[in-house]
């Protein structure tokens, strides 16, 4: 008789149907577009990445506009105000520099996706978000993205009258998801080795950020058949993102390991870390949050056990609106910190 224990499958998020045939929808196109010698079809992404204008008359109690930073590269970004606090208004309201997510890879500010996103960002916390176009993998690899998104806060630092008067650039964060997560971090480096003149980073919002390394963590080997990000999809991630001939444990993507940059001494602002259940990527992300604690920087972890990477995305999902609320807290206290 066969008395070895029989191995437990891994258990399946539970998610309803309009969120499953996203995810698949989604799933197919990356598959898709993702081709085995390292480029993106870019023409087939692009055909079916819905795009959404900006809208400088309120829509839902928010309006928008873009700003070209530097249009050789292609760098500008999409900030959201909230309608209630208009230009006449004597109060100010924190700024949220948000990078979006995509394996570094994909989508841009005006995709559906991180629009609506955005612009619930701006209603829910009354914030203004700017949201940053920065350049894809492969075609720019390593650092263009982090150029580029140290440059907007360079340039907001210096042509803040780009935005309503109403946006108080002394009460900042950064925020991404994902890869964006990842960018917002590597900025917060950046910016906490040189002095800025008017920004002032107050926190950071690491929403499942995409870290890595050469291990196989246990999340990322138990959680194979999840949706939306597994071990193929992230290999793939950084072949196109890191230098040629760089392994994961390069610094930009194993943060807390044997290359990490020290930031025990630099003033990084607070930082709260979400991660979810089901998404492989959790064990790099709660040794990101380890790390900060190590190095004596002040974070916060948040986790939601049954949701897959990038929830957020999925307004029908109760999390998703449980998040906002975790994040728009976390902005109001550590506004009332600096006040």
């Amino acid at each position: 008789m066969n008395t070895q224990p029989l191995t437990q499958p891994t258990p399946k998020p539970h998610l309803p149907w309009k969120t499953r045939l996203t995810i698949a929808f989604i799933s197919a196109l990356g598959y898709a577009c993702r081709r085995s010698d390292g480029t993106v079809n870019r023409r087939l992404f692009n055909f079916f990445d819905r795009k959404h204008p900006p809208n400088i008359k309120p829509v839902d109690g928010v309006y928008s506009s873009d700003v070209a930073v530097d249009l050789t590269r292609d760098l500008w970004f999409r900030f959201f105000v909230p309608f209630s606090s208009s230009d006449a208004d004597d109060a100010k309201i924190p700024v949220v520099v948000f990078f979006h997510g995509g394996g570094f890879s994909f989508s841009s500010p005006d995709s559906v996706a991180f629009d609506a996103v955005c612009r619930l960002f701006c209603r829910s916390f009354h914030a203004v978000i700017v949201s940053v176009n920065y350049r894809l993998s492969p075609e720019y690899r390593y650092p263009c993205q982090y150029d580029d998104g140290f440059d907007v806060v360079k340039f907001l630092d210096g042509n803040g009258a780009v935005l309503p008067k109403i946006a108080d650039l002394s009460k900042c964060f950064l925020a991404g998801d994902s890869s964006g997560g990842n960018l917002a971090h590597h900025v917060a480096v950046r910016v906490s080795q040189q002095k800025l003149q008017v920004i002032k980073i107050i926190g950071l919002v690491s929403i499942q950020t995409f870290f890595g390394g050469e291990e196989r963590t246990e999340s990322e080997i138990r959680l194979k058949d999840v949706p939306l990000i597994n071990l193929e999809i992230t290999d793939w991630e950084w072949k196109a993102f890191l230098p040629t001939g760089s392994d994961r444990d390069h610094e930009a993507a194993n943060v807390s390991g044997p290359n990490a940059i020290d930031i025990s001494s630099l003033d990084y602002p607070s930082t709260v870390v979400f991660t979810g259940g089901f998404d492989p990527l959790q064990d790099w992300q709660k040794r990101y949050y380890e790390w900060l604690r190590k190095s004596g920087k002040d974070a916060q972890l948040i986790e939601y056990p049954s949701m897959i990477h990038g929830f957020y995305l999925f307004p029908e999902l109760p999390q998703s609106t449980h998040l906002i609320y975790e994040i728009k807290d976390f902005i109001s206290k550590q506004v009332s910190n600096v006040s």
